[in-house]
C-alpha cells in the first residue's frame, strides 16, 4: 500500500468508487442479514462475511489511505504508529477477503460435486470455523508488516510517515516474508479458484447429460428437473464471484511478475504515461473495485436479492411519503 497519489484521476475515481462501494456493501450486509434471499444458512454466511470484509477494504483502503491521503495529507494516520496500523489492517483486510472468496468457492465446489460430504461440510456450523479461521489467520499473518516500517520524520518527539526499513530488502528473513505474502495472496487463490471452478463445471455438465438420458421424454419435451436447475443457478453464482475475482486481480498479478522478474521497481510515478505506472495503477483500482462487483452479481442473478434491494430502496421514499401525510 503505498503513499496515496495526487493528481485528478486518483482525486476523483476514489471518491466516487467509495460513494458507490460502502453503501453497496453495507445495503449487501443489511440484506444478507434479514435472510429473505432464499439462500442457504452456509451459503449466506460466506456471503455476508465477504460483504463485510469488503467494507472493511474500503474503509482501511479506499477512505483512511487514499481519500484522506489525497484530500488531508497530514493527520493522525501519517503518524508512523497510524500508518503502520493502516497498512497492517489493510492488507488483514484484503487477504480476508481473497480468501473468503476461496473457501466459498471450495463451499460451492463440495455442495455440487461431492453429495456424501456435502451434509457434513455444507453446514452453518462448518461455514462459521471457517470464516473464523481465515479472519484469524490473515491478521496473524500481518502482524509482521505493523514492523517493516520506520519513521521518515521525527519532529519533537513525534515520528511522523513510514518507509521501508533498508533492512526489509537486505534480510532473508523479510525477504521470505514477502515471498510467501505475494505466494499466499493472490498467486494459490488464483490456482485453487480455477481448479475447483474447472472440477465444479466439468461435474455439473457430466451429470446434466447423464440425467437428461435417464429423464423420461413426454411428448418430445423433456421435463423440468429442479435438482439441475438448482446445481446451475448455484454454479451461475461460484462463478460469477469467483470470475470476477480472477479478472480483477489480473493486471495486479501480471504488474507483481513483472516487477518480481525484471527486478524493477514500483510507484515509478514520474512519468504518469508510462505503460509500467498505468498497468501499476490500473492493478491498484481494479482489485480495490472487486471489492464492490458482489452486490452487483447478486442482483443480478438472485431475483429474491433484487426484490430485497427494491424494496431497500423504496423504503426511504415511503417513510418521506407516510411522514407529510
Amino acid at each position: 500500500m503505498h503513499a496515496p497519489l495526487t493528481g485528478p484521476i486518483f482525486a476523483i475515481y476514489y471518491p466516487v468508487f467509495a460513494a458507490i462501494a460502502a453503501p453497496a456493501n453495507l445495503i449487501a450486509i443489511v440484506i444478507l442479514s434479514r435472510r429473505r434471499c432464499g439462500l442457504s444458512s452456509c451459503i449466506t454466511r460466506y456471503l455476508l462475511s465477504m460483504a463485510v470484509t469488503d467494507l472493511l477494504v474500503v474503509i482501511i483502503a479506499v477512505i483512511l489511505h487514499w481519500i484522506r491521503g489525497i484530500y488531508f495529507p497530514v493527520s493522525f494516520l501519517t503518524t508512523t504508529p497510524g500508518c503502520r496500523a493502516s497498512a497492517a489492517l489493510n492488507y488483514a483486510a484484503r487477504d480476508s477477503s481473497v480468501w473468503l472468496t476461496v473457501a466459498f468457492t471450495f463451499d460451492r465446489c463440495v455442495a455440487i460435486c461431492c453429495q456424501k460430504l456435502k451434509v457434513k461440510y455444507c453446514t452453518e456450523k462448518t461455514a462459521v470455523v471457517v470464516i473464523a479461521t481465515v479472519c484469524s489467520l490473515s491478521c496473524m499473518k500481518h502482524i509482521p508488516t505493523y514492523f517493516i516500517y520506520e519513521p521518515v520524520y521525527v519532529i519533537d518527539n513525534v515520528p511522523w510517515f513510514c518507509s521501508i526499513k533498508s533492512s526489509f530488502y537486505a534480510s532473508p528473513g523479510w525477504a521470505a516474508f514477502d515471498w510467501m505474502d505475494r505466494i499466499l495472496t493472490p498467486c494459490v487463490p488464483f490456482i485453487l479458484i480455477l481448479l475447483l471452478n474447472t472440477l465444479t463445471i466439468r461435474h455439473v455438465l457430466v451429470a446434466s447429460k447423464a440425467r437428461k438420458r435417464l429423464q423420461p421424454n413426454c411428448n418430445g419435451a423433456i421435463q423440468r428437473d429442479p435438482e439441475m436447475e438448482n446445481r446451475k443457478k448455484s454454479m451461475i453464482l461460484l462463478l460469477s464471484i469467483s470470475g470476477s475475482f480472477v479478472a480483477l486481480w489480473m493486471a495486479y498479478v501480471i504488474n507483481m511478475f513483472y516487477v518480481r522478474f525484471t527486478k524493477g521497481s514500483y510507484f515509478e510515478a514520474s512519468n504518469i504515461t508510462d505503460p509500467r505506472f498505468i498497468l501499476q495503477e490500473s492493478g491498484y483500482m481494479l482489485q480495490l473495485f472487486s471489492c464492490c462487483t458482489n452486490t452487483c452479481i447478486y442482483a443480478a442473478t438472485q431475483s429474491k436479492f433484487r426484490k430485497e434491494l427494491k424494496n431497500a430502496v423504496k423504503y426511504p421514499f415511503k417513510l418521506i411519503c407516510k411522514f407529510w401525510k
